[in-house]
């Protein structure tokens, strides 16, 4: 795992709490929701590789 990766999720983590926040003092609950649900994806989409390097590790260790 590279570390850039979790500074990635991180930096994510931040701007879409902050947009959040941002978003929800202004009455517009929908779309913080909507931003926070986007959030969720883009990390989802940068630790997809990683996912895929971990089952395939577990599926060598376990001999399936």
């Amino acid at each position: 795992m590279d570390v850039s990766l979790v500074l990635k999720v991180a930096g994510v983590g931040i701007l879409v709490s902050v947009a959040q926040q941002i978003l929800s003092k202004a009455g517009r609950d929908e779309q913080a929701m909507l931003v926070s649900l986007a959030g969720i994806v883009l990390v989802l989409l940068l630790l997809v590789e990683e996912i895929g390097r971990l089952f395939s590790l577990v599926e060598s260790v376990f001999g399936f």
